[in-house]
């Protein structure tokens, strides 16, 4: 409704993880420079947390379009509530694998053959596992076991483990100790500061379009980073609301009580 309004190309606050509307906020060039880091070094098993509507998927997919489709093939698995002998199905079949081995062994052989042949190449093989705090125990440690293939100068797999701060817990088990002791590079994501939050949202009304309209007061701003606590899928959710209050008012300005509204229709929704 209100995009024609303000003269918006498109929606700027829509939560599906589009890597072009990305806001490389500090916190998260950091960890995009240290999925890069890890990967470019080798480093085996990298570890990215953060909380629900942080960012992780949006980051994810930044960090897959950026690297050098030349060089390093991808296995993105999306949905880690599976067996061991899914997983390692589905880490083939994102490898482009049609046809599998029967056991679980026979898979775990074929993987290694198919690394070799990758590595054999000049390819490097990325396996990013999201959600990864909904992995059972069991495909934690077939995971693991998939770290122990290597030649005699490299990992043959590098590993990245993305999840909300639960994540953290169950990788402190002592029965996950040898998974732990591989884990040479960990980020965590932090939350979006007010200064953080202003210029997400400038960034984001500029990329669909805005050309100085609409415009969030000092007080808007204020009220959206103490009601969201800094999570950007929240600040989404209200400024798309508040703009919809402040387009009713024919107002080129989203101001304190725009917010307010959107907070008040967000918790109608969870009541």
């Amino acid at each position: 409704m209100y995009q024609s309004f303000y003269g918006l190309k498109e929606m700027p606050f829509n939560i599906t993880p589009d890597p072009r509307f990305l806001f490389l906020s500090p916190t998260h060039q950091e960890a995009l420079q240290h999925l890069k880091y890890g990967v470019r070094e080798k480093k085996g098993f990298i570890v990215l947390v953060g909380e629900v509507g942080c960012g992780k998927t949006t980051l994810c997919r930044r960090f897959l379009n950026e690297l050098d489709s030349t060089k390093y093939d991808t296995a993105l698995i999306l949905n880690p509530r599976v067996t061991e002998t899914q997983m390692l199905k589905a880490i083939l079949t994102e490898l482009g694998e049609t046809r599998f081995g029967r056991s679980q062994n026979d898979l775990v052989a074929q993987m290694n053959k198919v690394l070799l042949e990758r590595i054999e190449k000049n390819r490097d093989i990325v396996l990013i596992i999201d959600e990864a705090q909904n992995l059972s125990f069991e495909v934690l440690e077939q995971i693991r076991l998939l770290s122990n293939l290597e030649t005699d100068k490299q990992k043959l797999l590098q590993i990245v483990l993305m999840g909300q701060p639960e994540l953290k817990g169950i990788l402190a088990r002592d029965e996950l100790r040898q998974l732990r002791q591989r884990i040479l590079v960990h980020y965590e994501l932090r939350k979006l500061t007010s200064q953080d939050i202003a210029e997400y949202i400038r960034h984001r009304i500029t990329l669909a379009g805005g050309n100085g309209r609409p415009f969030f007061t000092r007080w808007a701003l204020w009220a959206l980073h103490y009601k969201s606590r800094g999570i950007p899928r929240i600040v989404n959710n209200l400024c798309d609301k508040s703009l919809l209050a402040a387009f009713i008012r024919e107002s080129d300005e989203v101001n304190f009580w725009d917010v307010r509204r959107a907070v008040k229709d967000m918790n109608a929704l969870t009541n």
